[in-house]
């Protein structure tokens, strides 16, 4: 009997580490990374599409009809067009629309095609990348307001789906996960002040460990690194 495999979305730093340390579990499952373009772990099972691609979605969920886990690290912050803005006057509807539909519209589009390829009759988990930043409670600076808008709406589709998610999979856990500060080049232009960095070999470690020390009661949670919940 073949094992379903562990599929994760995004080859950058972060995806490329969580997929390295899981192929080195001990027993693990097989790997398959998910991403725009070459660049995944050797040993991994590579597929080369556009998340946004809905056809291409949908071709591989037919191609996957079970999978072991799910992992979405896929995310964006700022590129050459655009950057987290500073004050209102920064607003620019365009860029606010194309953060949102990066990290809010792409993952929930994932979840919908692969959370039912969960297995229901044993513990499983579903996770996508957020940051403490998308927590209205912990908000005390301001700016930023599409990132932070863009993760405080995929908080609220983990949470959303959660729900349902227990109705047929009652072992499954589905959380948003908050990296800390990770030297990649997303956090490069802004992680000067940042109390601790950690190297995407340490990020991914600290995540496999909170989402191995989490339970169905955690589901539809925003943990961070250290496995503590965020507030929403």
């Amino acid at each position: 009997m073949t094992t379903a495999p562990l599929l994760i979305f995004g080859a950058g730093a972060i995806g490329s580490a969580m997929a390295k340390a899981a192929q080195a579990a001990p027993g693990g499952p097989p790997v398959h990374v998910v991403s725009r373009r070459p660049g995944a772990p050797e040993g991994t099972t590579a597929h080369i599409l556009d998340a946004g691609d809905a056809t291409a979605l949908e071709g591989l969920a037919g191609a996957l009809p079970a999978i072991s886990g799910l992992l979405i690290t896929t995310g964006t912050l700022h590129t050459e067009r655009y950057a987290p803005e500073k004050s209102l006057k920064a607003l620019d509807p365009e860029a606010m629309a194309e953060v949102y539909r990066v990290n809010t519209i792409l993952p929930a589009l994932i979840f919908r095609h692969f959370l039912p390829r969960l297995p229901r009759d044993r513990p499983a988990f579903a996770a996508a990348l957020s940051a403490r930043v998308g927590s209205i409670s912990d908000n005390a600076l301001g700016g930023w307001v599409s990132y932070r808008a863009s993760k405080a709406a995929l908080n609220q589709v983990i949470r959303t789906f959660s729900i349902e998610l227990a109705r047929t999979h009652p072992q499954a856990r589905l959380l948003g996960l908050h990296p800390g500060t990770v030297a990649t080049p997303l956090s490069k232009p802004y992680r000067g002040n940042a109390p601790r960095v950690f190297t995407p070999a340490e990020s991914a470690a600290h995540l496999w460990r909170a989402i191995e020390a989490s339970t169905p009661e955690d589901s539809g949670k925003l943990l961070a690194w250290d496995g503590q919940e965020i507030a929403p």
